[in-house]
């Protein structure tokens, strides 16, 4: 780690009654594989880990996950855990351009970043939050480093490699699409794209318009040449943790996942996926005095034998204590909770 930089910024947002402003501070951190950008938000806890986000493709920590953690009953949830939000590499606002032929990272080596971050804060666990790619980074990191990873929050996650046949399609689409056409088709449902809703061109604004478009494209290949992770149930290749496993409904990786919201349900339905983290902490045994959320008091939450919970949506959806219905096994003593919201 031969340079170090820490900026510190308040992050402006609304505030709720009460509420005091959030001090961030950004560090830039060298690594084997280049630097990379982190924001830390709150102070350590003792016997606590860390929530360490990372973002997916086409979006940097702020623009894929600010709606979910300024949300109201994010608030009590973020008040009992330090934070540490990272941008890929040329991801963070104001990257310069990658020169012409920067090899970027591919998904494991930006995984194999994340011990360079987490020495330099002098954290020894973290509880991971991932969409997309950003979700697969987290995934390998997990699987190379089961000690340090307390629980993961997948959300949107592909762990496959991509097959001859979806090889094809790529470079067939390569050939009629932009680059940001392609990220857009990644994020959002064909559905979601062609009713272009007001989130959809808010993100259609951000991708096109985007100052750092050819890094944003060399994140993206990166995230088209990843690895099989190679899961096995009940095999050697596990993720030894709990894992909430989250998608949305129109998600385009429904398939790869499990299956009311759109395909970035941590920008449409930040409620539901609080209270789903909310339960989530507390499965771990975290916040287990935590107050009910808005959702919850509005409606009945059913918790039934089988460890089902009732989100108010046409179906339900399980959380199981064993792996058996999920897409990502994990080995004793994890679980794995799967979410629709």
């Amino acid at each position: 780690m031969a340079e170090l930089q820490e900026v510190q910024i308040t992050e402006e947002k609304p505030l709720l009654p009460g509420q005091t402003p959030e001090v961030a501070k950004t560090h830039s951190v060298e690594t084997p594989y280049g630097s990379v950008n982190f924001t830390v938000y709150g102070t350590p806890k003792p016997k606590r880990p860390a929530i360490f986000t990372y973002h997916d493709v086409g979006l940097n920590y702020k623009s894929c996950f600010q709606s979910l953690f300024q949300f109201g009953d994010m608030q009590e949830i973020i008040q009992n855990f330090v934070r540490v939000h990272v941008d890929a590499p040329g991801m963070q606002e104001g990257a310069p351009v990658f020169p012409l032929g920067y090899q970027y990272p591919s998904l494991d080596q930006l995984a194999d970043m994340i011990p360079c971050i987490l020495q330099y804060l002098n954290f020894s666990t973290i509880i991971g939050v991932g969409v997309g790619a950003g979700a697969y980074i987290l995934s390998r990191y997990a699987l190379t480093h089961p000690d340090t990873v307390e629980g993961l929050v997948l959300i949107n996650i592909d762990p496959n490699a991509k097959g001859w046949m979806d090889w094809a399609a790529h470079k067939l689409t390569g050939f009629t699409s932009s680059i940001p056409e392609m990220i857009l088709g990644h994020l959002f449902s064909q559905e979601e794209l062609s009713g272009n809703s007001e989130l959809v061109q808010k993100y259609r604004n951000i991708v096109t318009h985007a100052p750092n478009l050819e890094n944003i494209e060399l994140y993206w290949n990166s995230y088209n040449n990843r690895r099989d992770l190679n899961f096995e149930r009940g095999g050697d290749i596990t993720l030894k943790c709990p894992v909430m496993l989250v998608v949305g409904d129109q998600a385009p990786h429904e398939d790869a996942v499990m299956a009311d919201s759109g395909g970035q349900p941590q920008l449409t339905q930040p409620g539901k996926l609080t209270e789903a983290f909310k339960y989530f902490l507390q499965g771990m045994g975290y916040m287990a005095s935590s107050c009910m959320t808005r959702l919850s008091r509005s409606r009945t939450a059913s918790l039934t034998s089988a460890a089902s919970i009732d989100l108010n949506r046409s179906r339900s959806r399980t959380l199981s204590q064993s792996s058996e219905s999920g897409t990502l096994p994990s080995g004793p003593p994890g679980h794995t909770m799967e979410v629709s919201c």
